[in-house]
């Protein structure tokens, strides 16, 4: 999995590239965390470019959800495709994520 980040303003936008699964999703972890803390919660998740995620990667967005929401915010994805947007909801995780069609859409809810 590659990682690019784009700053927009005071926003960061985290766009992973291929599947958040096993090993990977270590990586995320550690490097939206660090997002997460580095911008005081204004981070964006471009999920356009994840194909899939499995347990691991769920989990990753799960914790960093529960990173953010200390400071009283959850975390913005944006670019979710049908699959994992599925996963989402039969987890009944869905409702933890605030959810945009696009990255400019995302970056402009911190306005």
């Amino acid at each position: 999995m590659v990682l690019k980040e784009q700053r927009c303003g005071a926003v960061t936008v985290l766009r992973p590239e291929g599947p958040l699964k096993g090993e990977d999703a270590e990586q995320f972890r550690k490097r939206i965390t660090d997002l997460l803390n580095a911008s005081l919660g204004r981070c964006v998740l471009d999920a356009s470019a994840i194909q899939f995620v499995d347990s691991k990667g769920l989990e990753a967005l799960v914790d960093a959800n529960e990173t953010i929401a200390q400071t009283g915010q959850s975390l913005k994805l944006c670019g979710v495709n049908e699959t994992i947007r599925q996963v989402l909801e039969l987890t009944e995780l869905a409702s933890r994520f605030e959810h945009f069609a696009d990255v400019n859409a995302a970056v402009r809810s911190f306005l």
